[in-house]
């Protein structure tokens, strides 16, 4: 898993225009879906998570990540997608935004790939109060669509920070 991460960067470190257009691709259920790879920091395998009580179905709870909490959401259930069992492809995406880390469970890590911005069409319109929030666009991907999710909106309509998840553990 961290290869994937590894091969992306190569030697030298990114600048913000080397990670334009770079997407790390995933799976939920059987769908193929994007994160821009400038929010993520690293993918781990599952690992045991804290469970907070009263709090939404799909998160999952807290993990300890090198001394650092960071709260736990099920992408899947956060999409009202079947429950699975997690199994040994199962990943833990750890993205980074202005209101921290937070750790994104995924069913599979794809690659990371390049999507040029012109491959990038608005998101299809939606009758949900919720809408398309959280999905940046659909990236054409030679003959498949990626859905390229918005992560600061995923995480900003969380609204849980570090702070107020150890807020709440404490």
């Amino acid at each position: 898993m961290a290869e994937i991460l590894e091969a992306s960067q190569g030697e030298e470190p990114f600048e913000s225009d080397s990670m334009q257009g770079k997407y790390l691709t995933f799976m939920l259920a059987s769908e193929g879906y994007g994160v821009e790879i400038r929010h993520v920091t690293e993918i781990i395998g599952i690992q045991k998570v804290t469970t907070i009580p009263d709090m939404p179905e799909h998160v999952k709870g807290v993990l300890n990540l090198r001394g650092k909490v960071i709260p736990v959401i099920d992408v899947r259930l956060r999409f009202h997608l079947p429950e699975r069992d997690y199994d040994d492809r199962t990943c833990i995406i750890v993205v980074d935004v202005d209101s921290g880390s937070v750790g994104l469970v995924v069913d599979k890590v794809n690659e990371v790939i390049d999507i040029p911005l012109h491959d990038i069409e608005p998101a299809p319109m939606s009758n949900s109060k919720s809408g398309n929030a959280y999905i940046r666009g659909m990236g054409k991907v030679e003959k498949q669509v990626k859905i390229l999710l918005d992560i600061e909106q995923l995480i900003k309509d969380e609204d849980l920070s570090e702070n107020e998840v150890e807020e709440e553990v404490v």
